[in-house]
């Protein structure tokens, strides 16, 4: 990689028995060592996100700069309740993961003889309910209206939400790959975001 640190540090799971202050301090040596120059959380707890938030500003230690959940337009009740006030008061910035729930948000997967066209399309199966397929229709509409794909639409949304610096999604082919970068082109209209928070939303 033709590097000697790592800009953007993450804690990928957290074990929940070591105290997050004996973590922290563990980072701050790596930091002025010059191995690591900021730190992130991923697959934490709200708890202990914010524990650990509260514990850096107390004993000046490093802080937790970005948070990477899963949020995507299927899976979005986790983040937006219990991670986005956290995320708000400490002005973390979002890398969601899954930003295509595992393929679904692409339009592939309409039905289960639709599964066997990727290996991972078995992942998809628990969204093929009726929102799932409400905010399919949505994306269809959407994608039609910008001469687009449902993905481009769906990491557009994604991008467009507050504290979101960018999602993350994952490609296998080259065709895939310019259907995620096309999404940074794509500027949705209210209309097109109303619609997409409407069709996902949770609380129906």
């Amino acid at each position: 990689m033709q590097t000697d640190y790592i800009d953007l540090y993450y804690t990928h799971y957290d074990d929940e028995k070591t105290p997050v202050e004996e973590t922290l301090a563990a980072y701050e040596e790596l930091i002025k060592a010059g191995k690591i120059r900021h730190i992130a959380a991923s697959n934490i707890t709200p708890e202990r996100l914010r524990e650990s938030l509260e514990t850096a500003q107390k004993n000046n230690l490093p802080k937790y700069q970005a948070l990477q959940p899963l949020y995507n337009l299927v899976e979005r009740k986790d983040f937006e309740t219990l991670y986005a006030p956290i995320v708000e008061e400490y002005g973390l910035t979002v890398f969601p993961y899954s930003a295509l729930a595992s393929g679904f948000l692409t339009g592939k997967y309409r039905s289960e003889a639709d599964f066997g066209k990727s290996v991972r399309g078995q992942g998809a199966a628990k969204y093929m309910n009726q929102k799932g397929f409400s905010v399919l229709e949505a994306l269809d509409k959407i994608s039609e209206k910008h001469h687009t794909v449902p993905a481009a639409v769906a990491l557009a949304w994604l991008s467009a939400q507050q504290h979101v610096g960018a999602p993350i999604a994952s490609a296998t082919s080259l065709e895939q790959l310019k259907q995620i970068l096309s999404a940074a082109r794509l500027v949705l209209d209210t209309k097109d975001l109303e619609l997409l928070t409407e069709a996902s939303n949770y609380d129906k």
